[in-house]
């Protein structure tokens, strides 16, 4: 086996994005009709007529548009509401039943809709004057030879101008209507988020008589409400509800049998083990592996408790401070962790408000802690159109801090219950499901995907099932179980072992658990992604950390703090002028997300670009990604958004790109050049600084065809390229870091 190889000293070059993408691009599939602008200003006028007669304690008014297809950001409004600022007022976006279009919310000023209504009535005319009522990508684009189509005299006496008529007419064609959304009818206790409307959230609900505690407010903009204040709030101002996520009362308890083997058990003492936090159930002290467990108690006094209620939180952190002994087969060779135990839960109910709340609590509060395991889940089935209030948290604190959580992916309570619940659709977290020994889903799991596309859950690992049940450590003894909760703590293992034991940072550490459970499978279905994740993670921790022979892989991580940040300068070695290898990457980052935002969720996207330079300089991508495919004029040519969700994972914050495994073997042109490069592109939805100083963590693996090892070669060479290579060697780090925890004594 090989040592894996990080690659430090060189960093990523940042350079802005160049040319101004080719100005107004209209809707290819679509013609503009003077017919169904009329339609458009009706609508509009109704709106606005709502509006003016609708008593409101704020200024704006929300108005949702229906798009005809899932829109790029260069496909939103950009002239016809407040022009290139549109974007700054979009409050919400979610797809239509169908998933294959998009409705986002705006607010706007009554000025505003004015200013559309206007913009529209001079676009009908100059439509109905000069192209007889109706206008096609063609004409639009004045690719008809030598004419002009717009040409100075048609704007000569017009209020607008020749780029703001081209402007509205490609807002058109994305356009299908305008309306008002209302919510439907939210009858349980509820996190209620409402619209950025620019005013207090407490004042608003005041203003329509609902008084609420400062300890119910979750954010500036989330609540929890009753059923009682919930139906005042619909029946007041129902288009002002964003989202709302029924209240977490219903703790999923997993699958085991209640049979204990009492068998006396001794541990060592623990010492500089590295700490995973659980945040959980109750913790029972009085097991033989307390003295790894630091434990607090977090439940109101008041709240009474049962036996029952220290069983799953004990048995959770008995797997990250014993799980090998307890289950020999699943021996990781990572140790003991040593465990900082948070009990914020009891029995089979609970609020996940309060939970929330506590969870953001505790990490500021200990923020030496860099994995934190939940393994609490809702019985509630995620929402296709927004992320849930719980998950969002999560992955705020993720973007803040320089921490990840590992979460369960949910259990089966009954066989009505199919998609994962919250806090499973949590984007930056690990989310992990179950599998059997044999590495099967079990009848208990759940799916994925999270707002149709994300791979949610991550990975899967074994959890226990009737064939090999996963044993755990509970207040009366040995017990055996099954569920999602007991296959999270042994990837909380894993990512502790990377983070702590080799000094990894999160963004690396996270890739690698993902490359390994992908492996070389590049292309699984979406049934599968749903079901396994990008696979099952393999549970010796050395399986992730070497690679065959005739492999070499090496990580790099740098700061993107541009629109193209790269490194053209990977001395991958040639034999007899080609590169013998097939090649795959695996990147992770942290994005920040706005959940007002819907299905458009995450702010950043950074989509890679790896693979050998060719004659012209640039990177041959291994994918063959067109995502940001670069004209010569430096314009960009998007292929379509819904397609680029699907085939590049557009957003995702998890990018996989690869070469068939499957294929024969043939070695690559070196096209005169001796290094291949790598391109991380950064792209922001709203504004354009949410992308700066995101951290990005890639593993490469280059597997050689012929299964020489060229490890050494490649070692060499980046040495002479100028690069620092640390060998991660798994004995020299487990040295290193005991020395750096040995207590001195004087």
């Amino acid at each position: 086996m090989n040592n894996i190889l990080e690659l430090k000293g060189k960093r990523f070059i940042q350079a802005s994005r160049q040319g101004g993408g080719g100005g107004a691009s209209m809707n290819g599939h679509v013609i503009v009709t003077s017919d169904h602008i009329k339609i458009l200003i009706d609508q509009l006028e109704s709106i606005r007529d709502f509006w003016d007669n609708e008593k409101r304690p704020f200024k704006g008014l929300l108005i949702s548009v229906h798009y005809n297809k899932i829109v790029a950001k260069s496909n939103r409004i950009a002239g016809l509401f407040k022009g290139k600022d549109s974007n700054y007022s979009v409050v919400g976006a979610k797809f239509n039943d169908a998933k294959n279009k998009h409705i986002i919310t705006y607010c706007l000023d009554s000025s505003d809709i004015d200013k559309s209504i206007d913009l529209l009535v001079t676009t009908r005319l100059l439509l109905d004057k000069y192209f007889a009522g109706n206008i096609n990508k063609t004409i639009h684009e004045n690719k008809e030879g030598k004419k002009d189509n717009f040409p100075p005299s048609m704007f000569k006496h017009s209020s607008i101008s020749k780029s703001t008529f081209r402007q509205v007419i490609a807002d058109l064609s994305y356009i299908e209507c305008f309306s008002v959304e209302m919510t439907k009818a939210v009858t349980d206790n509820s996190i209620i988020t409402l619209y950025d409307i620019g005013m207090n959230l407490q004042d608003v609900l005041r203003n329509i008589g609902i008084n609420v505690l400062g300890s119910r407010i979750l954010d500036s903009r989330s609540v929890y409400l009753d059923s009682n204040q919930l139906t005042i709030l619909l029946d007041k101002m129902p288009y002002l509800v964003a989202m709302a996520t029924t209240d977490l009362s219903t703790f999923v308890i997993d699958s085991y049998n209640e049979c204990y083997d009492t068998t006396l058990v001794t541990i060592p003492k623990p010492t500089i083990e590295p700490i995973i936090g659980v945040i959980d159930t109750l913790f029972d002290k009085t097991v033989y592996f307390s003295d790894w467990v630091e434990y607090h108690d977090e439940v109101a006094p008041e709240i009474t408790r049962s036996p029952n209620d220290y069983n799953h939180g004990t048995a959770v952190s008995s797997i990250i401070v014993d799980g090998p002994r307890l289950n020999p087969w699943l021996e990781d060779n990572c140790g003991r962790f040593r465990v900082r135990h948070f009990g914020v839960a009891v029995g089979a109910s609970f609020s996940s408000f309060s939970i929330i709340k506590q969870i953001q609590s505790i990490v500021q509060r200990n923020l030496d802690i860099k994995v934190w395991n939940i393994s609490l889940g809702s019985h509630q089935e995620i929402n296709d159109n927004y992320i849930s209030t719980e998950a969002a948290l999560l992955d705020q604190i993720q973007y803040e801090n320089d921490v990840i959580f590992i979460i369960a992916g949910t259990n089966k309570s009954n066989d009505t219950i199919s998609k994962i619940g919250s806090p499973a659709d949590s984007i930056n977290s690990i989310v992990v499901n179950s599998v059997t020994r044999s590495g099967k889903a079990p009848a208990y799991g759940r799916k994925g995907l999270a707002l149709s596309f994300f791979a949610k859950p991550d990975v899967s690992y074994y959890g226990g099932s009737s064939e090999e049940y996963i044993n755990v450590c509970e207040p009366l003894g040995q017990s055996p179980v099954a569920g999602t909760s007991y296959a999270a703590p042994w990837i909380a293992r894993k990512m502790a072992y990377l983070i702590h034991i080799l000094g990894l940072n999160r963004e690396i550490a996270k890739a690698l658990i993902i490359d390994s459970a992908r492996g070389w499978n590049s292309t699984p279905t979406v049934d599968e992604l749903s079901v396994y994740g990008h696979g099952i993670v393999p549970i010796d921790i050395n399986e992730i950390i070497n690679t065959p022979d005739d492999e070499i892989r090496f990580l790099v991580s740098d700061i993107s703090e541009k629109w193209n940040t790269y490194n053209y300068n990977f001395p991958v070695p040639i034999k007899n002028d080609a590169y013998p290898y097939i090649a795959r990457a695996t990147m992770c980052y942290f994005p920040m997300c706005n959940k007002s935002q819907g299905v458009d969720y995450t702010n950043t996207e950074l989509n890679i670009h790896f693979g050998r330079i060719d004659k012209s300089g640039k990177v041959k991508d291994i994918k063959g990604d067109t995502q940001y495919k670069e004209a010569n004029d430096g314009a960009l040519h998007y292929i379509l958004e819904e397609e680029a969700r699907k085939q590049f994972r557009k957003w995702d914050n998890v990018k996989y790109i690869a070469e068939s495994a499957t294929k024969r073997f043939v070695a690559k042109s070196t096209f005169g050049k001796s290094q291949w490069g790598m391109e991380v592109k950064t792209n922001n939805r709203l504004n354009p600084g949410d992308g700066k100083g995101i951290r990005f963590g890639v593993v490469v693996t280059l597997k050689e065809i012929n299964k020489v090892n060229r490890i050494d070669e490649f070692i060499k060479n980046c040495h002479l390229s100028g690069w620092l290579v640390n060998i991660i060697d798994v004995n020299a780090r487990v040295d290193i870091q005991q020395k750096l925890n040995e207590e001195i004594i004087f």
